[in-house]
């Protein structure tokens, strides 16, 4: 696989994000054997950015990636998150130093390394200065404990406080076909200070492969069922965005997630979606994305679909993001 770089760290194009494996959808936590060998088929398809959280679970998921990576931590970027498990008791994210420096040892210690790759702060913490957060990882950086630091959910005005502390290797945001929030104010910040992107549900949740057309098979527990986007009428008005993409991967000899996946690759360098799977087939499926050309006019049709209907996060989540 092709190889792109987050302002100073090359990642395969892309990546695999864990958290399905351990929380939130339908399945998850019923087969880690299972998760650890799709893990490690991920590296031999030539993923070598993996990102999880300690939230993912909470903290299983770090286990997880932690064992799939034992022999060859050498060939891969271990990204993860900290911020929404609080170390010092407070309520709500928690980016205080004091929860940086405690939240480090315990991801070092699930993940079985001396360092991490990319270590992100999940969510901004409204009450305490992100100068403060970014101190600390300044800090974590100058100890070997972290090599590259970023940001997720984080505003334009945010990343720039953030990379004048320290300079960020990446932003993790939602970005899709059905997501395009990122262009209008985060893309374009990041650009100009030369951070990568790295985007979270690159599927939509699996919408976009043309797999959820109802909630019918989906867990009780699924987080899907309470999502907007999925709910109150607004699946059905979406699938309109799906038909499009399943359209156009018929036109180009493509799956309809490898279509998803080859338009956010063609937004230019560094971008490195992080698409999750628990299945070996849809891995390869995924990986394969890097190698699909898409023709302008195809692009064109993509580009010019509408907004999806409802919110991406429901109204409690959406508090915490684009701080």
């Amino acid at each position: 696989m092709r190889t792109t770089a987050l302002g100073g760290l090359e990642v395969s194009r892309i990546g695999l994000g864990a958290m399905g494996m351990s929380a939130f959808y339908t399945g998850a936590g019923r087969d880690p054997a299972g998760a650890v060998r799709t893990l490690r088929r991920a590296l031999d398809l030539g993923v070598t950015h993996l990102d999880t959280a300690e939230v993912y679970g909470p903290h299983v998921n770090e286990e997880l990636v932690g064992r799939a990576v034992r022999g060859r931590r050498d060939g891969v970027v271990l990204a993860t998150k900290f911020g929404l498990v609080s170390h010092t008791g407070r309520p709500g994210p928690d980016g205080t130093a004091a929860n940086v420096r405690a939240a480090v040892e315990g991801s070092l210690r699930r993940l079985g390394t001396d360092r991490i790759d990319l270590y992100y702060q999940h969510r901004i913490d409204p009450g305490t200065p992100v100068e403060e957060t970014v101190g600390a990882l300044a800090g974590l950086v100058a100890a070997g404990k972290v090599l590259h630091i970023g940001l997720s959910e984080a505003s334009a005005a945010t990343i720039r406080r953030a990379h004048a502390v320290h300079p960020l290797t990446a932003v993790q945001t939602e970005y899709s076909l059905w997501t395009r929030d990122p262009e209008s104010g985060v893309l374009p910040v990041l650009r100009e200070l030369g951070i990568g992107l790295v985007p979270y549900a690159p599927l939509g949740h699996g919408f976009l492969t043309g797999a959820v057309r109802t909630l019918d098979g989906l867990d009780a527990g699924d987080w899907r069922r309470t999502n907007p986007r999925f709910t109150g009428g607004n699946l059905e008005r979406n699938l309109r965005i799906a038909d499009e993409v399943g359209a156009v991967a018929e036109e180009a000899g493509a799956t309809p997630a490898q279509v998803a996946l080859a338009w956010l690759l063609a937004r230019g360098e560094g971008i490195a979606p992080i698409p999750g799977t628990t299945n070996a087939d849809r891995l390869a499926e995924n990986c394969a994305a890097d190698g699909v050309r898409l023709t302008a006019e195809q692009t064109g049709r993509l580009d010019a679909l509408a907004p999806a209907s409802g919110a991406r996060h429901a109204a409690a989540d959406m508090a915490a993001v684009d701080l």
